[in-house]
């Protein structure tokens, strides 16, 4: 016997109801049946949940569509989220790409690890991290330095040029402080790298006025923050598309940043908030005090 979608031409109803046992008033009365509440709920569910997925370019799983859909005013636990989306076959994207180390091995000296793996504060632009990291095009790599705050999450500053030099370091903090978003003594933090803990950077943060931190050798924890960012840049976007320039790469990421991350993305950390909302309240409190 066959029980797919054209079983029904196969055998007549009479057949079929009296191998199952039920009667062709009862069967009747189920097929022409409308959908029950429940039903409709989770169809509309279903339409809400493939808005929000494709809204996020397929990047939000199952508790950043839930938090979503709570921003939407709709009702929902996680967990019937998720039963749905996977009925639905809808999967975050989250490729592992490999990572080619920019940091040194050798130790350098006594810079203090100022952050201890805390990457909160208590208001924006006190505590920053920073870091590089690389993106393939057809014309070669194409390096990002990040500075990102620990308050917000936002990339307050970055600049990206083909090399990884010291000056494209500084010059991610030079736009982080013409966004105007640093504090006078803030802590900057990073990993080891060569850059990182060159003399020339060096002299650039005491010049204007932030802490030097770093963490220790070859342990990503200790500037997680920064490596979580690029996780959700290359999951999110660089590794789903080929860049034939570093001028399309470029501004792809500008775009990323800008317009998705700093003010759609919502952040687990934030309690699914924005860092642009995190970083408006922060500033309704401060004029308010």
């Amino acid at each position: 016997m066959r029980f797919d979608n054209t079983a029904k031409y196969d055998y007549s109803i009479g057949f079929m109801c009296s191998r199952l046992n039920v009667s062709r008033s009862g069967y009747y009365e189920w097929r022409n049946r409308s959908d029950s509440a429940t039903a409709e709920r989770r169809d509309h569910l279903r339409l809400l949940i493939k808005k929000a997925f494709d809204d996020s370019d397929e990047t939000y799983g199952y508790r950043r569509i839930h938090a979503q859909l709570q921003r939407w005013g709709v009702q929902a636990g996680p967990e019937l989220v998720r039963l749905l989306m996977r009925q639905m076959k809808l999967e975050a994207c989250q490729p592992r790409p490999a990572r080619v180390c920019l940091t040194q091995a050798d130790d350098v000296g006594d810079i203090p690890d100022l952050v201890q793996r805390d990457f909160t504060a208590p208001r924006p632009g006190v505590k920053l991290v920073g870091d590089i990291t690389y993106i393939p095009t057809w014309e070669g790599w194409l390096y990002l330095a990040t500075v990102i705050d620990c308050c917000t999450k936002e990339v307050i500053g970055y600049a990206m040029d083909d090399h990884y030099r010291t000056p494209l370091i500084i010059q991610a903090l030079k736009n982080a402080q013409r966004n105007g978003k640093v504090v006078q003594g803030a802590i900057f933090h990073s990993d080891r790298g060569s850059n990182y803990t060159s003399f020339e950077f060096g002299q650039f943060l005491a010049g204007h006025g932030f802490k030097r931190s770093v963490g220790r050798t070859g342990i990503c924890y200790d500037n997680a923050l920064a490596e979580s960012f690029f996780g959700a840049l290359k999951n999110e976007r660089v590794n789903r598309v080929v860049y034939p320039t570093r001028n399309q790469a470029r501004r792809d990421i500008i775009r990323y940043i800008e317009h998705w991350y700093n003010h759609r993305r919502l952040h687990s950390a934030l309690g699914y908030n924005t860092p642009a909302e995190i970083y408006a309240a922060h500033q309704e409190m401060r004029l308010a005090a």
